[in-house]
């Protein structure tokens, strides 16, 4: 129930523009995926996810690669900087692995 609080208290002070949308990442027990969302629109911007993919190794270097495929989906689109939406996960291991990655490969946020 306290997940549920947290990212309720999380997304209410988070709002994703045209200049600055929503980089939304999920982390379940098997998967990650991550968007970038502009709240204006209700549009989803770019997209990663570890569903279907081939990605081998740990949890966590899935997370660093989810990021580096968003940050590098994210230039595409001319997006340089957003807004980081954890969810209802705290900022710790895989949460700070794809931010990092994404961070390394020039999104700013």
């Amino acid at each position: 129930m306290n997940s549920v609080f947290r990212a309720n208290r999380t997304r209410a002070k988070i709002h994703g523009t045209a200049e600055r949308p929503r980089l939304s990442v999920h982390i379940s027990n098997q998967h990650i995926t991550a968007q970038i969302i502009n709240d204006d629109e209700s549009k989803t911007l770019a997209y990663a996810t570890t569903v279907g993919s081939k990605l081998t190794g740990s949890k966590t270097e899935k997370a660093a690669e989810i990021g580096k495929e968003i940050a590098a989906k994210a230039k595409k689109a001319k997006i340089k900087t957003v807004v980081f939406d954890r969810g209802a996960k705290l900022y710790a291991g895989r949460m700070a692995a794809l931010a990092d990655a994404a961070r390394k490969e020039g999104l700013e946020f």
